[in-house]
């Protein structure tokens, strides 16, 4: 232990402890602008430079480590006039037209510049002249707003392992940009939006979709239906101030029907159908397996799920040689779609063409999902129209002018509205592990198993593993999230030192909970506490299996017959050959 002084409060701290922590220890602030935690400790940006007794220079409070017997001004006239000259020569190679800027208010430069008392900038502008942005493409990048911090680079590399971004020219050319391709869109961005959400500034976002959404709803012709993922309803009210308690789903359908929108659902709908369809998949390729091993063949395991879209990239960029043991089963995403325009259009007796499907998701990978040739109804429209994420969806309340505190909760509507806990905690990782061995477990014994059975699959762990007896067989499953994790998997597998019966992959570190079109706290990771209310939901709830999902009985009663009939494989299952990335042949 070590004893420092930081503006006056002794305090005593483990060696190697940096100065950044042990002034937070002492209930000190300090500004950063470029820091993460564990990731991006490189002082790049200057700002958090404090100013310790004995030295000429400052020293930067992220990566420097406190000595015994130091004593530390964290706001010294030197400190904050240097800070203030950082602040403000970033800000002039920075588009700083902050009204038009998607992170206005929610952006840490525009805090710190405001808390530094910055109301102009003493340098030339001299905003760089590059721009080879595609406005068409999910993921946006602003050439003009970026301010080097690396923090893009670090989450691509070391956490999601996809190397998208790279330090590009040097000196006072260098910038951040896309590494080995042109343009981003000829990349093998996996858009998993991580960049995004840990951007500090406005210099990435999602490509906005609301100009869509909005002719869709002025237009008399058109029946507009959304559907709203699970993991939305852990985080919508985030950017209204709202508890999660009180910024309920049902709250959301009220305020989604006052904008205008024709009918209401839910997506945990179609993950119970999802379930049903992936799990009986399981089931008949494990038979198949039994079979096959009578006549000296061998069936390829483990099965991947495949309702994550960033994911299923990365699987095709990365590692062809699995995507043919993906599951076939479409996303609940584009279940929904394929059943609202088919099905439902049906059951209100008009052509799928007059039907909008919107979904509100956590990600923007479901924004390219969305337009893949395979997606598409029988008369080759989308079977999802737009996509937006939750950032979105809080702009598109905003635009309204509502207050989503001043309305009561409302049902959705009937019959695409009902789902179950076990569709509900799709949104964290593990949830469709669990939900599908719900399932499983009934297809194979014909009873239900305690709806908490399979919980050794929850948390936040990046790599899980676990046997459950599933009637006298023992199933080998893992579970894994962030896409650095599942290449360590996937490399284990190729070098034959693990083996499984069924894996789930979520690209997003936390799974959905923490995807990138969720709301951005900087420097907060919210997954954990997000899925913590998808768990408690899900406890709460009666039903929490899927196959009792009465909605589920009806559509299989009356439309798709039976799991893996030849209805349900034409609408609810897919080739993941059926389009390609950059890289592929």
């Amino acid at each position: 232990m070590v004893n420092v002084i930081i503006n006056g409060i002794a305090v005593k701290v483990p060696e190697k402890t940096t100065i950044l922590e042990a002034a937070e220890k002492a209930g000190v602030r300090i500004p950063t602008l470029c820091y993460m935690k564990d990731l991006n400790e490189i002082g790049a940006c200057r700002i958090c430079v404090v100013e310790v007794e004995g030295y000429e220079r400052l020293f930067t409070a992220c990566n420097n480590p406190v000595a015994d017997g130091m004593v530390i001004h964290t706001n010294s006239k030197k400190a904050r006039e240097a800070r203030k000259i950082n602040v403000e020569l970033i800000l002039s190679q920075h588009n700083t037209n902050c009204a038009v800027c998607s992170r206005n208010w929610n952006c840490t430069l525009q805090k710190v510049a405001n808390d530094l008392n910055i109301h102009w900038i003493p340098f030339e502008k001299d905003l760089p002249k590059i721009s080879r942005t595609d406005y068409h493409f999910p993921l946006i990048r602003e050439y003009d707003k970026c301010i080097k911090c690396m923090r893009c680079i670090q989450i691509c590399d070391n956490v999601q392992t996809t190397n998208i971004w790279d330090v590009m020219n040097t000196g006072s050319r260098t910038t951040v940009d896309v590494g080995g391709v042109y343009r981003l869109e000829d990349s093998n961005c996996v858009l998993c939006g991580q960049c995004i959400t840990h951007c500090p500034v406005g210099a990435l976002r999602e490509r906005d979709d609301l100009d869509r959404v909005l002719a869709a709803l002025e237009d008399p012709e058109i029946i507009t239906v959304v559907q709203v993922a699970p993991a939305i309803r852990t985080a919508w009210g985030e950017g209204f101030g709202l508890r999660p308690e009180y910024a309920t789903y049902r709250r959301l359908v009220s305020v989604l029907k006052n904008i205008g929108f024709d009918y209401v659902f839910d997506t945990n709908f179609s993950a119970d159908l999802t379930i049903m369809e992936e799990a009986s998949e399981f089931l008949e390729k494990v038979k198949k397996a039994a079979d096959s091993k009578k006549k000296g063949k061998k069936e390829k395991f483990p099965m991947f799920t495949s309702c994550c879209p960033g994911w299923v990239r990365f699987c095709k960029a990365n590692y062809p040689e699995f995507v043919d043991q993906l599951s076939t089963s479409k996303s609940p995403q584009q279940m929904f779609g394929a059943i609202a325009k088919s099905y439902y259009a049906q059951l209100l007796n008009v052509d799928p063409s007059k039907i909008f499907v919107m979904s509100v998701m956590p990600c923007l990978a479901k924004k390219a999902e969305r337009t893949y040739p395979t997606m598409v109804d029988d008369q080759g429209d989308p079977e999802v129209d737009v996509s937006i994420t939750n950032r979105e969806m809080v702009r598109l309340i905003r635009l309204e002018n509502l207050n989503p505190a001043d309305f009561p909760e409302s049902d959705p509507d009937m019959p695409l509205g009902v789902g179950s806990g076990a569709g509900n905690i799709f949104g964290a990782t593990g949830g469709v592990m669990e939900a599908a061995l719900r399932s499983a477990y009934n297809f194979v014994t014909g009873e239900n198993p305690d709806p908490d059975a399979f919980k050794d699959v929850r948390g936040m762990d990046g790599w899980k593993e676990e046997t459950f007896d599933l009637a006298g067989t023992p199933l080998k499953v893992a579970v894994v999230n962030g896409l650095g994790n599942a290449r360590k998997l996937l490399n284990a597998l190729k070098k034959g030192r693990v083996s499984y019966d069924f894996v789930e992959v979520m690209a997003c570190p936390g799974g959905c909970v923490g995807g990138g079109g969720q709301p951005i706290h900087d420097g907060i990771e919210m997954a954990a506490d997000r899925a913590k209310v998808l768990y408690r939901q899900d406890a709460g709830m009666e039903l929490r299996f899927s196959h009792e999902n009465p909605s589920i009985k009806a559509v299989y009663e009356d439309f798709l017959e039976a799991p893996l009939s030849e209805k349900a494989e034409h609408l609810l299952h897919t080739d993941h050959h059926g389009w390609k990335m950059p890289n592929e042949n």
